[in-house]
């Protein structure tokens, strides 16, 4: 069971999420309309992972993404799932500068059911990574440089993409339609040719993860 609290100003959607989190046993601590209050009850309580819309009160510009980075400072620990209907590159990308463990950017209207969406909030909230491939390519596509990547075959490159998306082995595999154990020599080749020795200490994964989306 996660410990949810959701960011929204609409209050049909707010109550649509919190409903649906609730219907499939998960427990929702907090459904507020702008950053400001979600910032001061995670202060208050600490949630698994938020939920967190970017256009809120009072300018409906960036106000939640920049709540979520705020709260990632001081939390670095709390899963974060930014939900939105936008792909705002610049605060997206100082959102996952620090690490991109239980980092989610999903875009609204590509959600195409309820149980991705669970099961992304399920995996931010894990420390996990859940990233809408238009956002991966919106980030991308902000003056950012490819020439460490330039090493990485096309296949590679194909598999590192679906892990900057979250996806485990087996879904990278199904999305590719190869066996596990190519992808494996895929991702053992992008470590390689990323320098990202094997560590008791480092993800390899979000490390790798980080380098896709700095683009160097």
């Amino acid at each position: 069971m996660m410990r949810v609290a959701i960011a929204e100003d609409s209050a049909i959607l707010r109550d649509g999420l919190a409903q649906l989190l609730i219907d499939r046993g998960h427990e929702v601590i907090a459904a507020v309309p702008d950053g400001d209050a979600l910032r001061a009850f995670v202060a208050r309580d600490q949630p698994d992972v938020c939920v967190i819309d970017i256009r809120m009160p009072p300018s409906f510009t960036d106000e939640g993404l920049r709540a979520a980075i705020a709260l990632r400072r001081t939390y670095p620990e709390l899963g974060v799932l930014v939900f939105s209907q936008y792909v705002e590159t610049r605060y997206a990308a100082e959102l996952l500068a620090g690490s991109a463990r239980g980092v989610g950017y999903l875009l609204k209207d590509r959600v195409a059911d309820v149980r991705e969406f669970v099961d992304a909030l399920t995996r931010v909230a894990q420390g996990g990574t859940a990233l809408d491939p238009e956002v991966v390519a919106q980030l991308l596509g902000a003056g950012r440089r490819t020439d460490t990547l330039a090493a990485l075959t096309p296949r590679e490159r194909e598999a590192l993409e679906a892990m900057a998306e979250g996806l485990s082995n087996a879904g990278i595999a199904a999305r590719l339609v190869v066996t596990e154990r190519a992808v494996e020599k895929h991702v053992a080749n992008i470590f390689t040719k990323l320098g990202l020795p094997p560590s008791d200490t480092d993800n390899r994964r979000v490390l790798a993860v980080l380098r896709y989306l700095d683009g160097s």
